[in-house]
Order: C-alpha cells, then sequence, then structure tokens
C-alpha cells in the first residue's frame, strides 16, 4: 500500500474546497447585502435620491470623502450632519449647511477653496437631506474621528 495522495483524492480536496468556500462566501455576501438593506440604512426619499444625484452630478466625491470613499482633500461629509449639530437643531444645522455651500470659495488666502456651484433651493434641500441620509448609516464607529 503506497502512502501519500493520490490525484484523484487531491482533485476531490481541490473541488470540494472550492464548492465549500464558494458557498461560504455567497452565504457572507447574502448577510452583508441583508444587513445593508434593512438594519444599516434607512429607504431613500425621493428628495434624498435628488441630492444624491446633485452629489454625483457636481462629481462632490473628486474632493470628498463619503464614508471614507473619495478623495481626501477636503472634509469628511458623511457625518457633517452630526458636525453641524443636525440632531440638536435640524432647521439650524440646514441653515448653515447651504449657507457654507453658498459662501464659497470664500478667498480667504492660503486655504483650500470648494469651487461655486449653481444649485437651486429645491436641489440644496435635497443635497442636505442626502447628507442627513447618509449621517443616519450605521457606520460601526467610522470616521474614527468626528472631521473624518
Amino acid at each position: 500500500m503506497t502512502e501519500g495522495l493520490t490525484k484523484a483524492a487531491a482533485r476531490n480536496i481541490f473541488y470540494g474546497g472550492s464548492l465549500f468556500f464558494f458557498l461560504v462566501f455567497a452565504a457572507l455576501t447574502a448577510h452583508s447585502h441583508f444587513y445593508i438593506v434593512n438594519t444599516s440604512t434607512q429607504p431613500m426619499s425621493d428628495s434624498v435620491r435628488l441630492g444624491k444625484h446633485v452629489w454625483e452630478e457636481h462629481n462632490c466625491i473628486n474632493c470628498h470623502t463619503i464614508l471614507g470613499e473619495g478623495s481626501y482633500f477636503a472634509p469628511e461629509v458623511g457625518n457633517v450632519w452630526t458636525r453641524y449639530g443636525g440632531h440638536q437643531n435640524p432647521e439650524g444645522a440646514r441653515m448653515a449647511l447651504a449657507a457654507w455651500m453658498r459662501a464659497q470659495p470664500t478667498g480667504a488666502p492660503n486655504r483650500r477653496q470648494m469651487p461655486y456651484f449653481e444649485i437651486n433651493d429645491e436641489e440644496m434641500e435635497a443635497l442636505i437631506d442626502f447628507f442627513e441620509w447618509t449621517d443616519a448609516i450605521d457606520t460601526q464607529g467610522w470616521p474614527p474621528h468626528p472631521a473624518g
């Protein structure tokens, strides 16, 4: 009797292991999907969808990060609602965010400047709704620093 692994046994181990880990991967993917859809996020309203469209149309991700994705040139906006005090004073946060975006660029010397975007009032409200919706996502402690 020979000691060792035959070709047939090696093939069976390979296919069996591959199938096992594929099934584990599929189960973890399904679990992540259902967690995101049912637990982590809220449904999107039409205003939030419009705000997301404004975010994408003006390529805000080219400078900002949102939940850690994007460029690190400008501040994280995934938690901007919290940073502007939206949970304590929603109207004040809305006014402050709109005023900040409308005041850009500030012209302050030696500072990075956000360009001016021609965003009407409806789009501005929708963009702020998108920021509020994004802030409500359970990010499990991300970003680690409040300023992103």
